[in-house]
């Protein structure tokens, strides 16, 4: 099944595959769009429902003219979406895969509307990339700054040096891949983007959350440290656990998607033997 394109589903261009009582959600981060999940829909449509769309920044996005930087200047305006979404999409009780800042967008649309979350599955995800005295984010305040400057200078040149740094250089055809989904995006939308992402400060939200969540981590991820899932445990009051994938990069959906399925097949209590990845 497609979803026809009506409403905000056609301006998301959301997809729906498989079929099933049970539904998955896959929610992009910056930079990409709903072709990260590629490698990870065919397997879970076999047993459910999947939907995968596009944030409105995105490249993907027919409609330049949709995305407003001040309304989406924070992750609150992306939430209201995604609920929007899902009740026009009459999709309950369902589970969100939300890598990087989708991460905190389905936890704080999971605050305002519990009754659509069953679980939440934050892959990557991180509630402030700034250290601060008490927390590990990964980034100084100057290092943020020359990479939203890096963003406003050179925007094209800064996305294939960011992609490379940020997927697993072991695996050239993502990195190719996710470069070219940035390349797709355009450079007024990610200046505004950038900022609200690295300047986000989500952590008194954790305590809020109450939908249990599985936190996925890399073994080794530049973007996000691996103290930072452990913190994520620790604040949110539902039910939580860390999973850790053994690979490099902040995109194991791109790099490590067996291993990434193994994990979102057994959150979702999938009848379905794991497959052990050479």
């Amino acid at each position: 099944m497609v979803v026809p394109e009506k409403g905000l589903s056609g301006a998301l261009n959301a997809r729906v595959t498989g079929s099933g009582n049970e539904a998955i959600i896959l929610a992009h981060g910056f930079g990409g769009d709903q072709s990260v999940w590629d490698k990870i829909v065919p397997r879970l449509a076999k047993h459910c429902r999947v939907l995968v769309f596009d944030w409105i920044f995105s490249g993907a996005i027919k409609d330049p003219n949709l995305f407003d930087p001040v309304k989406y200047s924070s992750y609150d305006a992306f939430a209201n979406d995604l609920i929007s979404l899902m009740d026009e999409l009459d999709l309950k009780s369902s589970v969100l895969v939300g890598h990087s800042m989708s991460g905190m967008i389905g936890c704080i649309a999971s605050i305002k509307r519990p009754d659509l979350f069953k679980k939440l599955i934050l892959v990557g995800a991180s509630p402030r990339y700034i250290n601060a005295d008490d927390y590990e984010g990964g980034f100084s305040n100057s290092e943020v700054e020359d990479i939203i400057s890096n963003i406003e200078s050179n925007y094209y040149n800064w996305a294939q040096a960011f992609a490379s740094a940020v997927v697993d250089a072991n695996d050239p055809p993502s990195v190719d891949m996710f470069s070219k989904c940035l390349q797709r995006m355009r450079p007024e939308f990610a200046v505004p983007v950038a900022k609200t992402v690295f300047y986000c400060d989500e952590r008194d939200i954790l305590e809020k959350v109450l939908t249990p969540c599985i936190i996925v981590q890399t073994t080794r991820d530049i973007v996000v440290p691996n103290s930072v899932a452990y913190y994520m445990q620790e604040k949110i009051k539902g039910k939580s656990t860390v999973e850790i994938i053994e690979t490099d990069g902040h995109f194991p959906h791109l790099t490590a998607h067996q291993q990434l399925l193994d994990v979102l097949i057994a959150a979702m209590s999938l009848n379905e033997p794991k497959i052990i990845s050479s």
